[in-house]
């Protein structure tokens, strides 16, 4: 069973913080200041009360070593959203956030743990259930969006898409009806959609298994429907534009995805990818999307007329 950042109720010897992550509350957080929340990435109150409870418990708290964290949760989850949302380089983190190499510490453990993709699918699933889903989607739309690469990406994972005329790296993702994130595969931009997709769907259908059917466009077709089909127990639905069509069109289905794309390119961190890891770059479209998340969780309810 996952652990949830839910813990009972701690008496302090000296002045509680006004904080109540666990960092100030079990941890050495106390002996720093609070910073005063001062920019649009910053989150809300509401968001903090949605976000608190589905973080991951750190390993330090469940002993399995380590020690105490010294800075506030929140405000590291903050210098990483800002970090995302204004695309600087850690270094150049704004002085009131705790220090560049703590929160890019952070940032890498979740990485390394995974533990970013796992605070990530709890916020979708409260998503979810918040539009009145079931939490496990069971369709779904996959593309790729090739990205320029900045010059600290090696060799090893760039590549040119000659359709595209883009060097660099590509993104191939599976998203759910709604536009929210399943899955994501990092690769050089030379990697071809099908190769790619067939590891990314046994990745997603893995991780949900009520996944019945995905829509894809025509770069989609051939050996790889049989291979959903017979592996996956997957629908591949391949979406074309259709006869005599010219220009832009809003086609059924890969719209949503479209538009997921649009999100990513809006957070300036992933307008290009400046990430020297692949699973960097895949962290960085987590902590972008956690951002979309925590807003519409924290989006009052519309009242009925």
């Amino acid at each position: 069973m996952p652990q949830l950042y839910v813990l009972a109720p701690v008496e302090f010897n000296s002045v509680a913080p006004t904080c109540d992550c666990v960092a100030h509350r079990f941890g050495n957080a106390a002996d720093h200041p609070e910073r005063v929340r001062r920019y649009p990435s910053d989150m809300t109150d509401a968001e903090w009360a949605v976000v608190r409870p589905l973080l991951p418990v750190p390993a330090w708290l469940r002993g399995r070593g380590g020690q105490p964290e010294a800075y506030c949760h929140r405000a590291i989850l903050d210098a990483i959203r800002y970090l995302v949302d204004n695309g600087i380089k850690w270094r150049a983190m704004p002085g009131d956030f705790p220090p560049w190499d703590r929160a890019y510490a952070f940032f890498r453990r979740w990485r390394d743990q995974v533990l970013v993709r796992e605070f990530h699918d709890r916020l979708r699933d409260r998503v979810r259930q918040k539009a009145g889903r079931d939490a496990q989607p069971t369709a779904g739309v996959i593309d790729s969006q090739s990205v320029r690469a900045d010059a600290v990406v090696g060799a090893d994972s760039r590549g040119f898409d000659g359709g595209k005329l883009v060097n660099g790296r590509k993104r191939h993702v599976v998203v759910d009806t709604l536009g929210l994130l399943l899955g994501v595969m990092v690769t050089a931009a030379d990697t071809g959609d099908r190769t790619a997709a067939q590891a990314l769907l046994r990745q997603v259908t893995d991780a949900h298994h009520l996944l019945a059917l995905i829509w894809a466009d025509g770069g989609y077709t051939g050996s790889l429907v049989e291979y959903c089909l017979a592996a996956l127990a997957l629908v591949l639905a391949i979406v074309k534009r259709g006869d005599g069509q010219k220009g832009f069109v809003v086609l059924p289905k890969r719209w949503i995805v479209e538009r997921f794309f649009a999100h990513l390119m809006r957070t300036r961190r992933l307008a290009r990818d400046f990430e020297r890891r692949t699973t960097s770059a895949e962290a960085m479209i987590y902590w972008s999307m956690t951002l979309l998340m925590t807003r519409r969780l924290a989006r009052p309810r519309p009242q009925p007329s």
